[in-house]
């Protein structure tokens, strides 16, 4: 059984492209959807859609969490498993129910995470059955690397984005998911953002757009 998430939506009425933000651990969507506004007039015929994750966040009881985080908020191992796992079926129906509300194929559809919205974006789209588009992984870890090989049915364009000076993800975890990508046959893309810490940074933005066009193959607005 899975959970109905909450959601904001902006673009046009009819798009050609949807982009679904994954916030991070204590946020809700309204902290990406945000981002629409600035990638908007590049992408005019793209939808853009951010859910709130389906917990209240424990370390945090003005947000939302897609999973528990032991060495944040005290919780168990087996928890944070279960919430991923849980997670990760909500999400999946609610693109699912997306993709069919907007009328638009796998092909059409951006996954874009930030922090734990990246850890989900990395655990889902290579197991869903038809591969989205592209998936843009700010600031996050890859979750199980030692699975990914074995388990991967989809492999699409992955971008990973992360800053040098991030405090809260390690930066050596791009690097981390960057090789599993890489071994385990994805079209695998990186940015550093210098002197960042955990936060999406404007010439980090700009390789995202410029990665999301060319996935999607759109031309800027």
């Amino acid at each position: 059984m899975t959970r109905e998430l909450k959601y904001g939506r902006k673009g046009p009425e009819k798009g050609n492209s949807l982009v679904v933000f994954l916030h991070g651990y204590g946020a809700n969507g309204a902290d990406l959807l945000g981002l629409g506004d600035a990638l908007a007039p590049h992408m005019p015929q793209t939808v853009f859609m951010a859910p709130d994750a389906p917990e209240n966040c424990a370390g945090n009881p003005f947000g939302y969490q897609w999973f528990p985080i032991p060495w944040l908020d005290g919780s168990e191992q087996s928890a944070a498993d279960a919430g991923m796992e849980n997670s990760a079926r909500d999400i999946n129906a609610f693109l699912d129910i997306a993709m069919q509300a907007e009328e638009l194929t796998p092909d059409r559809v951006v996954l874009f995470g930030f922090s734990q919205g990246t850890m989900m974006s990395l655990e889902i789209a290579p197991r869903r059955d038809t591969p989205v588009a592209a998936v843009v992984a700010f600031s996050g870890r890859l979750i199980r690397p030692e699975r990914l090989a074995s388990d991967a049915i989809s492999k699409p364009p992955v971008l990973l984005v992360h800053g040098d000076a991030d405090e809260m993800v390690p930066f050596s975890s791009m690097n981390e998911a960057g090789l599993a990508l890489t071994e385990a046959g994805f079209e695998t893309y990186a940015h550093v953002m210098e002197g960042t810490g955990h936060g999406i940074a404007p010439d980090g933005l700009s390789v995202a757009l410029a990665f999301m066009l060319d996935k999607l193959g759109l031309k800027a607005g």
